[in-house]
């Protein structure tokens, strides 16, 4: 049963909780009208360009009051509308404070405000539409004037505008109507946004490879030709917010039936070890959804539950907050954006928040393409202690022919537990066109583990541990090394954080990637990219290369992964390192398993010669993925980090390492820390090959990056697979 609205909510907003099981669609659009008239008539009596001395009123015992605003409070609100047209109690309250006027005054001047724009947006509509018109109606003078003088091809005689083939009259009319609806869908979203209309092609324009260019800034590079589906998709339209909410109610219930079911819908598998979708019984169980899988793609679904030390609160926040949610989830989602929040929730926290995203998830490996999606995010408090959040695709409302992914119902129920902890059951189910995936990554993938919910789950439960570390304040001071000053490990640890984030969102296939594969190497394929990097206090100002390759091992992944973050053997593979000794001097444990650690490296060169060079290192692994990334940190910056200073402005370029199973029988991604199976490992580097970002990159700089991570790879192949032997 739905709640009643609450009279406090944002004005302007859709509400889940708006719409009555038996309220109308045409019901609740007349109570709109009706709220939206009554807005006017009372903000008509605060309007700031009203004088108030002629008018009369109709209602006989009510003086009307007027109020002129002064220039200045004007124009502050008048800023302020440009970036929030709509904006809440609290900011109507300190606006007001700020201006010396009432709540209600600010609130009657946002909505005179917003009449006055859409009117505006009307009278520029109506201008296009008439040009548009008049340049229709002189083409179709045109064409009339073609045909009256044209000739019949068989007999050479006059034909008449009446002989025009069916065909051609009907795609002109209906070229004629899609123009008109891309138009009015256009000019309805940029009303809602506050934007100009921007008109976006029906289909994406094909894609031509682009040759390397080293003089250039990579930007928007496309793989597969998928680059474009969520750069042509802006807030929903006002038309399309009913049939938004609808959906995420239906998939909210289909999440919470999919949680708490077992068999026949989710059977285990012989081992025991995992859990297998039956898709037919799924389809059996709920006939309706968002429509049958589209031709060519494939189902993945899947399902998993963990005990978190994160209170469920917390967890809501994370997930809610697209900022929070796409850093926790680094590994995972490369770039993400909320494009409407059609509900920010009620009594204060995010119970019926609706949220419209974009998103596209990522395996940490330029070989697996990203899956793009466009979908609403959707949470409700339901028992007490008890939470839900789910994603549903909209692809059926604005549907695109280069979508190869799409998300049914999937999220995840959360439910409070003692002490802090939380029980979290999570929903992964997506129907997918895998086209693009190489050959090394296809088992991985096809087996769902890739993008499953066992790597959702593991990624937040370690990222969990992480934060619980951070917040700990009785760290044991007997191990040498360990830093027990509160402030230097927070800053550390947020150094350490930025990263790991600016690692996985380099190394991936993204669409804001544009990799250039280097052929002729004799070695696996090394894939590079360029990016200039130009006051941001967080990169070293320049030129950067960067550079990646994938491959296969015989080793286990913990093997691979144990002996990648040891200091003791890293002078086996890393070249930069000259053969020095390279010695712990400080680290941070972020969890139960040790390899789950921020270190402070020291090399000591055997080039006497050489100054000393120190590294941040962060390790992580959990039973799905496993990271070493490292960058050079400069001296003096890390004693201000050290000592609890600002982070943020401490240069780093990550390189580093991404290990995941190879998804064969033996490599179990439910114990990736296991000894068989093989790995698949991804080796990246990020190398300043210019201090100028002007400066354009040479060929041999391309060549020795390019012989630095081949040597690398067969430095690491050597010492494993003879200790393996």
């Amino acid at each position: 049963m739905f709640q009643q609205p609450n009279n406090n909510m944002m004005e302007g907003q859709l509400h889940p909780f708006e719409m009555t099981q038996n309220t109308s669609e045409s019901e609740i659009a007349r109570m709109r009208d009706e709220e939206f008239d009554s807005a006017l008539k009372s903000g008509s009596e605060n309007h700031e360009g009203v004088s108030g001395e002629d008018d009369q009123d109709p209602r006989p015992n009510k003086k009307k009051r007027y109020h002129r605003h002064t220039q200045h409070q004007i124009q502050q609100m008048e800023a302020f509308f440009k970036e929030c047209p709509h904006p809440d109690d609290k900011q109507r309250k300190e606006l007001g404070r700020v201006l010396g006027l009432e709540p209600l005054q600010v609130k009657f001047w946002f909505q005179n405000k917003r009449t006055q724009m859409k009117t505006q947006h009307e009278r520029q509509e109506n201008s296009q539409l008439r040009a548009e018109n008049e340049k229709l109606r002189a083409d179709n003078m045109r064409y009339r004037e073609a045909l009256s003088t044209a000739s019949c091809p068989n007999c050479g005689g006059p034909t008449a505008v009446g002989q025009m083939s069916f065909d051609e009259h009907h795609l002109r009319l209906e070229n004629a109507r899609l123009r008109e609806e891309i138009d009015r869908i256009s000019a309805i979203a940029a009303k809602y946004v506050g934007k100009p209309v921007v008109s976006y092609p029906l289909l994406s324009s094909p894609m031509t490879p682009r040759p390397l260019d080293f003089g250039s800034q990579t930007g928007s590079g496309e793989m597969y030709g998928t680059g474009e589906l969520l750069r042509s998709i802006n807030a929903p339209a006002e038309a399309d917010k009913p049939m938004i909410i609808e959906l995420a109610v239906a998939a909210m219930e289909e999440l919470v039936r999919l949680a708490q079911m077992g068999e026949p819908l989710w059977m285990t598998s012989l081992d025991g070890s995992t859990t297998v979708f039956n898709e037919e019984e799924y389809i059996r169980t709920f006939p309706r959804g968002i429509g049958p899988k589209p031709t060519g793609f494939k189902c993945e679904a899947s399902k998993e539950t963990c005990v978190l030390i994160m209170n469920h609160i917390s967890l809501v926040e994370i997930l809610m907050d697209v900022q929070q949610w796409s850093t926790v989830f680094s590994a995972i989602v490369s770039k993400a954006s909320t494009l409407d929040v059609l509900s920010t929730g009620i009594a204060g926290n995010y119970n019926g928040a609706l949220q419209v995203m974009t998103a596209e998830f990522q395996v940490p490996s330029p070989l697996v393409p990203t899956r793009e999606s466009y979908y609403v995010r959707y949470c409700k408090h339901h028992a007490e202690g008890t939470w839900a959040v789910v994603d549903v695709s909209l692809d059926n409302i604005r549907p695109n022919p280069a979508m190869r992914c799409r998300r049914r119902p999937s999220g995840c129920l959360i439910q409070e537990m003692p002490n802090g902890y939380s029980k979290v059951t999570w929903i992964e189910h997506v129907e997918v066109e895998d086209r693009g995936v190489h050959n090394l990554y296809k088992q991985l993938v096809s087996s769902g583990h890739a993008f499953g919910a066992k790597r959702w789950i593991a990624t937040l439960d370690r990222q969990c541990e992480r934060l619980a570390s951070l917040m700990a304040t009785n760290i044991p001071t007997g191990d040498a090394g360990v830093i027990t000053n509160q402030d230097g490990r927070k800053s550390m640890l947020k150094l350490a954080e930025r990263m790991v984030i600016s690692f996985c969102a380099g190394v991936g296939a993204s669409t804001a990637h544009t990799w250039t594969t280097l052929s002729g190497t004799g070695a696996d394929d090394v894939r590079v990219m360029t990016r200039k990097s130009v006051d941001d206090p967080g990169r070293p100002p320049g030129i950067v290369l960067s550079a990646a390759t994938s491959f296969w091992l015989p080793v286990s992944p913990k093997r691979v992964f144990d002996f990648l973050r040891d200091e003791n053997s890293r002078n086996e593979w890393d070249i930069l390192s000259n053969g020095g000794v390279v010695q712990e001097m400080a680290h941070i444990a972020n969890g139960r398993d040790t390899g789950n650690c921020v270190s402070l490296l020291r090399v000591n060169s055997a080039n006497s010669s050489q100054t000393n060079m120190l590294i941040l290192q962060e390790s992580c692994t959990d039973p799905t993925a496993s990271f070493v990334i490292y960058a050079p940190v400069d001296i003096v910056a890390m004693n201000v980090v050290l000592n609890g200073g600002d982070p943020d402005y401490v240069a780093l370029l990550p390189s580093g390492f991404a290990i995941l199973p190879d998804g064969s029988s033996g490599s179990s991604v439910a114990d990736a820390g296991g000894s068989s199976g093989g790995s698949l490992l991804t080796v990246a580097f990020q190398i300043l090959v210019d201090s100028v970002p002007t400066a354009k990159l040479s060929l041999g700089s391309v060549a020795t990056v390019n012989n630095l991570i081949a040597c690398t790879v067969e430095r690491i192949k050597a010492s494993l697979t003879c200790e393996n032997a």
